[in-house]
């Protein structure tokens, strides 16, 4: 592995802080990302940070008489999708498909990485696109191969795991992994999961709270989970490819689904998952979407 210097971040590209829309009420429910964010402004930093939003919420949920409101779920009211962030400068496209990025001799501290993928009417979505990159331990990415980069695709009830390292710490941010998250045929979001209790989310100025995972302690290592909310209403989709797959050249921003036969470079390609193409997941470059022939 040969790691690139770590640069410091363009705070200039940090995601927009919407305006405030007015007092919760009963025709506008708090949501969790808003209640995270008021929070955090409010000074509540200490409890966020050392348990994550998830037990922020069950507390920001027990009145001052004593009683115990139910607590804020993760997809409730119509909260907001998950909030898109940069980037940054250390994505490659075309990473292998694996659902872990490690192997026995490793280092570092093992993750696991689970969650589910819905849509914003809590429909879980299956066959959604997650391509993960990260740091190794030692705060260093891969950008000369495919160390700590890999995509996969949701399953049927919308579920996905990552088998990881902690990600180690570089100049300018705290610790975090990357992932573009996309629905067949809908746009991609681009974002950042979080770690709780870690002294730079007070400093780094991309760290967002609503992106934080739920992270605890199993034996060696650590668990995580989070759940996605992408800007798509869930529902029953197509289980079979067409009856005649469309054929035709391939081209960037096109929806291709299972079972689709492009033409590529003078070679015939038959569509292995449905996708949306983008520039650098051409047929020969993307084996896990492609297979030549037909």
């Amino acid at each position: 592995m040969t790691p690139d210097t770590p640069r410091t971040p363009d705070t200039s590209l940090t995601s927009d802080t919407p305006a405030p829309a007015g007092p919760p009420g009963p025709d506008r429910p708090l949501s969790r990302k808003t209640l995270l964010r008021a929070a955090v402004a409010a000074g509540a930093a200490a409890p966020l940070l050392a348990t994550g939003g998830a037990a922020l919420a069950h507390a920001a949920a027990r009145p001052a008489d004593g009683r115990t409101l139910p607590p804020t779920p993760y997809c409730d009211d119509g909260d907001d999708p998950t909030p898109d962030q940069m980037e940054g400068p250390y994505f490659k496209p075309n990473s292998p498909r694996r659902t872990s990025l490690v192997t026995s001799g490793t280092p570092g501290t093992p993750l696991t990485v689970s969650g589910r993928v819905l849509g914003r009417n809590c429909v879980p979505l299956p066959a959604v696109l997650l391509d993960f990159w990260q740091a190794d331990h030692a705060g260093a990415y891969d950008m000369a191969g495919y160390a700590f980069r890999g995509h996969q695709f949701t399953d049927a009830a919308g579920a996905f795991t990552l088998r990881t390292v902690v990600p180690g710490l570089y100049p300018g941010r705290t610790r975090h992994l990357h992932v573009k998250a996309q629905a067949p045929g809908e746009p991609v979001l681009t974002t950042q999961l979080y770690f709780p209790g870690e002294p730079r989310n007070a400093t780094d100025a991309l760290f967002d709270p609503a992106l934080l995972m739920d992270v605890r302690d199993a034996g060696g290592g650590r668990d995580a989970r989070f759940e996605f909310v992408l800007d798509v209403d869930g529902g029953p989709g197509p289980t079979d490819p067409p009856t005649d797959p469309p054929g035709g050249g391939w081209a960037a921003g096109r929806s291709y689904a299972a079972g689709d036969r492009v033409t590529y470079g003078g070679r015939d390609y038959r569509c292995l998952q449905g996708h949306t193409a983008a520039p650098g997941w051409e047929p020969p470059n993307v084996p896990a979407l492609w297979r030549p022939g037909t």
